[in-house]
């Protein structure tokens, strides 16, 4: 599909209702998601495509959330759907309820899956808090050497994969017993850039969503590192037309804790959509 700076690129399957998928970050790959995809497919016709900044898309920016909804716009167009199911995952479930907000009429329904929320500042000071306490005591002066560098804009996009790893066993419920973290890329600058702007314009996005023009769901994960109740909770009691599950046993990918979960909450959403 053709961007600003380029293209965006990713893959289409199933059939049924159309469904695109938003991966989280931002700076992520897009691919940790393709197992989600492909299970939905079986049931929904799912696009999922990699945000800017990475190949097979566009390495260039601007890297803002403006361009981020504006690019998930084009790749509709793009698709030729008119209207569509979206499910977002973390940052992804962010970008989607800001989608929501700024073109409710492009939407049949929203889920959030394990988002950063829109109220407040999202819990994300709790979830980095608690990130940071779910990991062992030798990997945190490791994030803090990177961390420092960040700070000095000398960090690297390898900087940002090695911490990456470091996180990643804080995402799950049980951090003693989670599977290997997939094959990642990532970009420091993509993943910076927009994440500065991630408490901006939050309370415009509550006055849209509370309007209730675009049903959504969010689905949560008990043991996850973001606060359920500050980020999930707080974001569905903006409108009449939504719901939250939370899943005991799951943490920030449910998915894989729970397999099947997302299915059954976007059948859910679907139908009352």
């Amino acid at each position: 599909m053709s961007a600003v700076g380029g293209s965006l690129r990713g893959w289409v399957a199933g059939s049924g209702q159309p469904v695109l998928l938003l991966h989280g970050g931002p700076g992520l790959s897009y691919s940790y998601m393709d197992d989600l995809g492909i299970e939905l497919a079986a049931e929904f016709r799912v696009a999922s495509y990699q945000q800017r900044g990475l190949e097979p898309s566009t390495l260039e920016g601007p890297f803002t959330i403006a361009q981020s909804i504006a690019d998930a716009i084009a790749v509709l167009d793009g698709l030729g759907w008119p209207q569509a199911l979206v499910v977002g995952h973390s940052w992804g479930g962010h970008l989607a309820l800001r989608l929501a907000a700024a073109h409710p009429q492009r939407l049949l329904g929203v889920l959030a899956v394990e988002p950063i929320g829109v109220v407040g500042d999202g819990g994300t000071a709790a979830f980095e808090a608690e990130m940071m306490a779910r990991v062992p005591k030798e990997g945190r002066s490791r994030l803090e050497e990177i961390e420092e560098r960040e700070t000095a804009g000398t960090a690297t996009d390898a900087d940002f994969l090695e911490s990456m790893g470091i996180y990643w066993p804080a995402y799950f419920a049980d951090p003693e017993n989670v599977p290997l973290m997939p094959p990642m890329k990532v970009s420091l600058e993509g993943f910076s850039a927009i994440n500065r702007e991630m408490r901006l314009g939050l309370e415009s996005i509550a006055a849209e969503l509370s309007k209730g023009e675009v049903p959504y769901a969010a689905l949560a994960g008990a043991g996850s590192p973001i606060p359920w109740g500050q980020a999930s909770r707080a974001t569905v009691d903006l409108s009449p037309r939504t719901s939250l599950t939370v899943l005991g046993a799951a943490g920030h990918f449910p998915w894989i804790d729970s397999p099947g979960c997302v299915g059954v909450a976007l059948r859910r959403l679907a139908s009352e959509a």
